[in-house]
């Protein structure tokens, strides 16, 4: 019988087959109960616990991480709680360079507060009850992205445990990002000497277009988001006698709405609000179509009903994947994602109501400034209110995109590596709709350095919906993977 045939792997590499094995027994033995145990802990974000430090629950998530990095004893790694008065707090950890000659810094980013709960959880999961089930666990902020601190110090471990030789890094994980990050920049101001020079940020706060290869995002929406009130009474009065004189405050929004968007096709009409694609971004989005196809919008839970006995769907946009693709990351976008001033269905009498509030959300295009847009918005909405209503927009603030510096040689042939030797696929690429405020200072602050931003939000993960889960098998992967990319960090 032929001997297995061994594998020489040269000096200075990583063994991907080694570190895969033990970054999952470490997620098989450790991480998955400890990102169970973070699940419990309601730590939602500062916008929606106002007294978040009174609760305390930040804190538990942050003390417990704190605790867990430690009692791992990797090798020079130091580690601080950073508290600046009045802000929620970061955590700063660093572990120095083993290779020689390496100048550059690597900055490894993640997050521990919340979304909130939402509602249409599965009987038997909710946001708090952690549960494990067919290699995907349930619960709010476990991929989204409680898991990024372990899985960052678990990829150290890897190179450690090879002698695998590594330059600088440094680790910033934030208590804030849920609420557009607003508490950031003062630490990264207050850090910034103790950064370095970042040659090579690893967000793993992102998406995944499938669980089949590793995702480089190559691009983040902007948000602008506040609250919309329109007021037509002090008081609520009988609808029987009043309706048809004084105008209905939400007939009045929506009048005030179309201003912002074309309700037929969900087109923001001011141009401001658009940018020009990049040709590249263009290239990208005909390859990912290619790989996605008809899962880019098939993988939403679409409401459906019996219609003559055949099960009908609901439509997304357009069933074009090229298209899908770029209304998701490089079209604005608006939602209502909260509303005020209505009383329960079972409690709602034949009553005319003073105001209507929605809370809104307005995605922007990689390249809009967001500071414009929130002042843009605030005049378009809240001038020559019709019926001379009282008419404000009150914002939440916003933050600005992100489009991924140009890869280099070295980066792009690392992320292919990666993805070759842990998934079998090559890396592919990915526009994401959502908002990481860091990652447009980072490049602001680190114009050269280039940007891992990847993640294990794929098909039907549902972060800040009902049923969040992490799919740990992928995320087993990326944690290696993260792991190599650092090795062939020049």
């Amino acid at each position: 019988m032929n001997a297995p045939l061994h594998r020489e792997i040269p000096p200075g590499l990583l063994d991907t087959a080694q570190a895969l094995s033990q970054v999952s027994a470490q997620w098989d033995g450790d991480i998955v109960k400890q990102i169970s145990d973070y699940i419990t802990i309601p730590a939602k974000s500062p916008s929606f616990d106002a007294d978040w430090a009174g609760h305390g629950h930040i804190d538990t998530v942050m003390r417990n991480a704190a605790t867990w990095v430690e009692a791992q004893k990797v090798e020079g790694l130091t580690l601080e709680i950073v508290r600046l008065e009045g802000r929620t707090p970061v955590l700063f950890f660093e572990v120095p360079a083993t290779k020689t000659g390496a100048t550059e810094t690597v900055l490894m980013y993640g997050h521990l507060d919340k979304q909130p709960e939402f509602t249409g959880w599965r009987n038997d999961l909710g946001p708090w009850t952690p549960k494990y089930e067919d290699g995907k666990l349930f619960g709010r902020g476990g991929a989204d992205d409680g898991y990024a601190v372990y899985a960052s110090i678990a990829a150290i471990q890897a190179l450690k445990a090879q002698g695998v030789p590594h330059p600088r890094i440094v680790g910033l994980v934030e208590t804030c990002e849920e609420s557009g990050s607003y508490d950031l920049l003062p630490y990264v101001d207050a850090l910034r000497s103790r950064l370095g020079d970042v040659g090579l940020v690893i967000c793993l706060d992102s998406g995944a277009g499938n669980y089949d290869q590793l995702w480089l995002t190559t691009s983040l929406r902007g948000m602008a988001s506040g609250v919309l009130k329109v007021e037509i009474l002090t008081e609520g009065v009988h609808s029987g006698d009043a309706s048809g004189l004084v105008p209905s405050s939400f007939r009045i929004m929506r009048q005030v709405l179309d201003r912002l968007e074309d309700s037929k096709t969900g087109r923001l009409l001011p141009q401001s609000f658009h940018c020009e694609i990049p040709a590249e971004r263009l290239v990208q989005a005909k390859a990912t179509a290619q790989i996605l196809g008809e899962e880019i919008y098939k993988r939403f839970p679409w409401a459906h009903y019996d219609c003559g006995g055949a099960t009908t769907f609901a439509l997304p946009t357009t069933t074009d994947p090229v298209e899908a693709l770029l209304n998701r990351t490089w079209k604005p976008t608006l939602s209502v994602t909260g509303a005020d001033g209505f009383p329960e269905m079972g409690n709602a009498g034949n009553v005319l109501r003073p105001y209507t509030a929605f809370k809104l959300s307005l995605r922007l295009p990689p390249l809009v400034d967001a500071g414009s847009a929130v002042q843009e918005l605030k005049t378009l909405l809240e001038d020559n209110a019709p019926y001379q209503a009282r008419v404000t927009f009150e914002s939440a603030g916003g933050a600005t995109g992100w489009n991924a510096p140009t890869t280099s040689p070295w980066f792009e042939k690392a992320l292919n590596d990666a993805s070759q030797a842990f998934y079998g696929a090559p890396c592919g690429t990915i526009g994401q709709g959502g908002t990481i405020p860091l990652m447009n200072m980072l490049s602001q602050g680190f114009p050269k350095a280039q940007m891992m931003v990847c993640g294990v939000l794929g098909p039907r993960s549902n972060a800040h919906g009902p049923n969040e889960f992490l799919h740990v098998p992928y995320a087993k992967k990326i944690t290696a993977a993260v792991a190599q990319v650092i090795s062939r960090m020049p």
